[in-house]
């Protein structure tokens, strides 16, 4: 018998909730602190929280539409959409603008947007249905499973954006070994990668190589590679237990702390809400996290597990990376840290995966009804 499709309304009754109040919750305390970093911009707070704001209500949108399509469709056509998608990074490659020595946006007049970002949808969908159809079980499937994912990571990381680049890896790591892949493969993979770090090396860019260097001393070069780190830790360690309150971090306000709004907006909520207040961020991603994993350990869908595997995944890394270099606990990548940072494309991307995430979630629930 074919499953009765459910509206929109009805979709929308049996979300889950708190899972929705935790992503409402991150957001909303990124505007703030957004916010109080846009203050010290000559006054910007306001122009960039409003435009956030308005990005935030296009997700919605984008959220929404997701969530009426179904992840099914999304995986019936993962193929097409992950080849636009590396069209648009191949476009960026020509069409491109630069920013800090990055070609990564399109500028389309209105807005720019970046599609690295939105690429992490299409590879997650792709791999889904890809590692379904094709089990990772013997050697050439697993690495043709990796073949396909390389077909992104190679043009993103031609722009250069090494900090992505990485994320599609970690993606697809994670994806192909849930979608049952020996340990034998993914273990050769990881030891393999660990012999060639030494010979990598050598291919990095020099700004690339003083961020690691920086990593592990940032005092080597305090006013120029090693600036962003010391300003950010000094930024979140000021905050102490209750931090300085809303609106008082010096570290932004007085332009000491470098992209306060995007790259370091942990360390500007952390300077002023404290232990306390990054405690409380910390809370809420872990409700998200409870949430996401649940809906992938409930469905009957092999995709669908993969799906939320890779999408978990995505915003782990993300959140790690963003709060661990905030602290000087991981290298500078420049990820923004989800649903918190500024940024449209971040945003818009984080809702769309977001939309695929509930899917699943209300077509198991169907299941039940």
């Amino acid at each position: 018998m074919e499953e009765k499709r459910l509206s929109l309304l009805e979709n929308l009754a049996v979300l889950d909730k708190t899972q929705l109040f935790s992503v409402f919750a991150l957001f909303f305390l990124g505007v703030l602190a957004i916010f109080s970093a846009g203050a010290g911009f000559d006054g910007r707070g306001v122009n960039f929280a409003s435009r956030q704001l308005v990005w935030g209500a296009c997700s919605v949108v984008a959220f929404l539409v997701t969530l009426r399509i179904g992840y099914e469709k999304f995986l019936r056509e993962a193929y097409l959409l992950y080849g636009i998608s590396l069209l648009l990074l191949l476009s960026v490659m020509v069409l491109g603008m630069s920013v800090k020595g990055s070609q990564r946006w399109i500028d389309l007049g209105i807005f720019r947007f970046q599609p690295t970002e939105f690429v992490k949808i299409t590879l997650i969908l792709v791999l889904s249905k890809h590692v379904c159809r094709y089990p990772p079980v013997d050697l050439p499937s697993f690495l043709g499973a990796f073949a396909i994912a390389a077909l992104s990571g190679i043009l993103v990381l031609a722009q250069p954006d090494a900090g992505s680049a990485i994320v599609y890896a970690v993606i697809s790591f994670v994806a192909i070994v849930v979608a049952g892949a020996p340990w034998r493969y993914p273990a050769g993979l990881l030891a393999a990668t660990a012999a060639a770090l030494p010979f990598a090396w050598h291919l990095l860019k020099e700004y690339q190589k003083m961020r690691i260097r920086v990593f592990i001393d940032p005092w080597i070069d305090p006013l120029g590679a090693g600036y962003n780190v010391i300003q950010s830790r000094i930024a979140v360690g000021s905050g102490g237990l209750l931090g300085k309150g809303f609106m008082e971090g010096l570290q932004s306000k007085l332009r000491f702390l470098p992209e306060p709004h995007t790259d370091f907006i942990f360390s500007v909520f952390s300077e002023e809400f404290g232990f306390v207040g990054s405690v409380g961020i910390l809370f809420l991603f872990a409700l998200f996290f409870w949430r996401l994993i649940d809906a992938g350990l409930r469905t009957k869908d092999n995709r669908a597990k993969v799906l939320i595997a890779g999408i978990s995944t995505w915003f782990w890394f993300q959140m790690l990376q963003s709060i661990g270099m905030s602290m000087g606990l991981l290298p500078v990548t420049g990820l923004p840290l989800p649903l918190v940072s500024y940024g449209g494309s971040s945003l818009l991307s984080f809702s769309i995966a977001l939309g695929l995430a509930q899917s699943v979630y209300v077509s198991t629930l169907k299941r039940y009804r």
